[in-house]
């Protein structure tokens, strides 16, 4: 429950709003009770014939109660939809402002499906814990204590009844529920993200699923994550149906009782004959408005996982620490280098060794290549300059300045700022489904169109796009699928320039190309960065034979104590 309660902490700035919605619900739920206390002993009353002023009163009470009964429940819907959307937006704002934080150092437990399960499912179901469970409880145990005070004054015996059918109906009834359905409500949850993670990956996968044959092994994958998300949701349904069975008895056993005492108070003369309908129909009003409780409560186990996955991806450890503005520095001024000294990096998820660098010096404006096999570390390199990790030991020193003999450590540097002055060209670059310059513009918003095709032809790119019908305003398509191999690492890299960073690090930048595109693609990059400091990490060392790269040092998987290699890096 924990969990719930860091959700609820998020919602304290809407309190007013929940305020406003429990006051109105409240009157809502009151204003139907009156209605049907009034419209009885109205009943009852008139059926005397008395005289008809008698009864203005009430008749004018009815339509009063009637009115207000609808009024202040849209007045309580559209507060209490207001507070739970504005809560829902702040937290939705946290989980991807933590995403953009920790996603690019890596989330390898967390499949795409399930995190978007995460944080479009699980996020927009927290909206039910104001609406159907706190909002409902807060309003239903104000206006069932007044009624039974109420009926309580009139029949004391009628009124303990109705205490107690209703905390069978409020608490009882729930517990029922949750008894039959709470494991399957915790398991529904994360049965659905990875429902979402199957079906992503066979609509993602398809090609190759049909290539090899595997289509029926593939649905049928999805259709046994349906059946336990089905068989969780009947088992969910069951529960309700158990709750909603024990609230109905409440209620039956509280009307008959209040007819049985409500009889023998009016034979005792202890209660006036116009009285016994509001008696014996006051309490089904009332039974009515706290019947939706049970299936309330029976949301909690459900919620509570919700809160406990969307949480998980919230309080995930930072993966840098953020320098304190006393000591903070902005990269030197000037071309920029990189000195590396006895570097060993990890990822927040896990305690083993991603990355070892004894040694590395990058003078500034120079053109050095990193190799390494896969698994080496050369993505955890990439990673660890760009500051989207911190190692744990050892140092890397941005060297610049008018001399060229200023040195900062690159923990010093505010990540935003470390990241204007070095910049990543990935392996996998993402293209959004947008335009080219789009795309482009990702780098520098608001650039001007000659900034772009300035990029553009430095990546070699610009005359393929002036021979497009749209320009630079032709859509690219998901992941830039109109867009060949080459196409696509030319743009990221034009890209990458438009940034106008000081050390451009290229992590495989050949990765998708065949032999002759990675090879022209290499050899146009001296050119393109210009005066820019130039990274390459690849496993193909060979494609810049003869080209004016310094070779820096070859990176090797990291070992355990043992001796033994340790599992890739996610």
């Amino acid at each position: 429950m924990s969990a719930l309660f860091a959700i609820l902490r998020i919602g304290r700035p809407v309190r007013g709003r929940l305020l406003l919605a429990v006051l109105a619900g409240v009157g809502a739920a009151g204003a139907a009770i009156g209605l049907a206390a009034t419209a009885a002993w109205l009943i009852s009353k008139a059926a005397e014939q008395p005289v008809m002023m008698t009864l203005m009163v009430a008749v004018t009470a009815v339509r009063a109660f009637g009115i207000a009964r609808g009024v202040l429940r849209y007045l309580e819907r559209l507060a209490a939809h207001d507070a739970a959307f504005r809560v829902l937006a702040e937290l939705r704002g946290t989980a991807y402002a933590r995403l953009v934080r920790l996603a690019p150092a890596g989330l390898a437990e967390l499949r795409s499906g399930d995190l978007l399960a995460r944080l479009v499912g699980d996020v927009d179901g927290l909206a039910d814990l104001w609406l159907r469970v706190l909002l409902p409880y807060a309003s239903a145990a104000v206006v069932a204590a007044g009624t039974v005070l109420l009926v309580g004054w009139l029949v004391p015996a009628v009124g303990l009844v109705l205490a107690l059918t209703l905390l069978a109906t409020a608490i009882l009834a729930p517990a029922a529920a949750g008894a039959v359905s709470r494991r399957a409500e915790a398991s529904l949850a994360p049965a659905r993200g990875e429902l979402a993670d199957a079906a992503l990956d066979l609509v993602r996968g398809a090609p190759e699923i049909l290539a090899a044959g595997a289509a029926s092994r593939g649905v049928a994958d999805v259709e046994r994550v349906s059946a336990r998300v089905l068989a969780a949701e009947r088992r969910s349904a069951f529960g309700s149906g158990v709750g909603n069975l024990v609230a109905a008895l409440s209620s039956g056993a509280a009307v008959w009782l209040a007819l049985v005492l409500g009889i023998a108070a009016l034979r005792e003369g202890s209660l006036a004959a116009v009285s016994l309908a509001v008696v014996v129909l006051t309490p089904i009003a009332l039974h009515e408005v706290v019947a939706p409780l049970a299936p309330s409560a029976r949301l909690l186990p459900g919620l509570a996982a919700s809160a406990r996955r969307v949480m998980a991806v919230v309080n995930r450890p930072e993966p840098v620490s953020e320098p304190a503005a006393d000591v903070a520095q902005e990269p030197p001024g000037g071309p920029l280098g990189i000195r590396v000294r006895d570097l060993e990096v990890r990822y927040p998820s896990g305690d083993r060794v991603a990355m070892r660098l004894p040694a590395m010096d990058v003078a500034p404006g120079a053109r050095l290549v990193v190799t390494g096999t896969s698994g080496a570390g050369k993505s955890t390199l990439a990673a660890t300059l760009l500051r989207f990790l911190d190692p744990v030991s050892g140092s890397v020193e941005l060297l610049g300045g008018s001399g060229g003999d200023e040195a900062i450590d690159l923990r010093r540097i505010p990540g935003d700022a470390a990241r204007r002055a070095i910049g990543l060209c990935e392996q996998d670059p993402h293209i959004f489904d947008a335009s080219i310059a789009d795309n482009l513009r990702l780098a520098r918003p608001g650039a001007p169109a000659e900034a772009l095709e300035a990029a553009l032809a430095r990546a070699r790119l610009l005359y393929w796009v002036r021979s497009l019908p749209d320009g630079l305003e032709t859509q690219v398509g998901e992941h830039g699928a109109r867009l060949s191999g080459g196409q696509r690492q030319r743009l990221a890299l034009a890209r990458a320039l438009l940034a106008d960073v000081r050390i451009l690090v290229l992590d495989e930048p050949t990765e998708h190309l065949d032999e002759a595109a990675a090879s022209a693609f290499l050899a146009d990059l001296p050119a393109a960065a210009g005066d820019r400091t130039l990274i390459v990490l690849t496993h193909r060392p060979e494609l810049l034979a003869g080209a004016p790269w310094a070779h820096g040092p070859a990176l090797e998987p990291a070992r355990s104590a043992t001796g033994g290699r340790l599992p890739a890096a996610p």
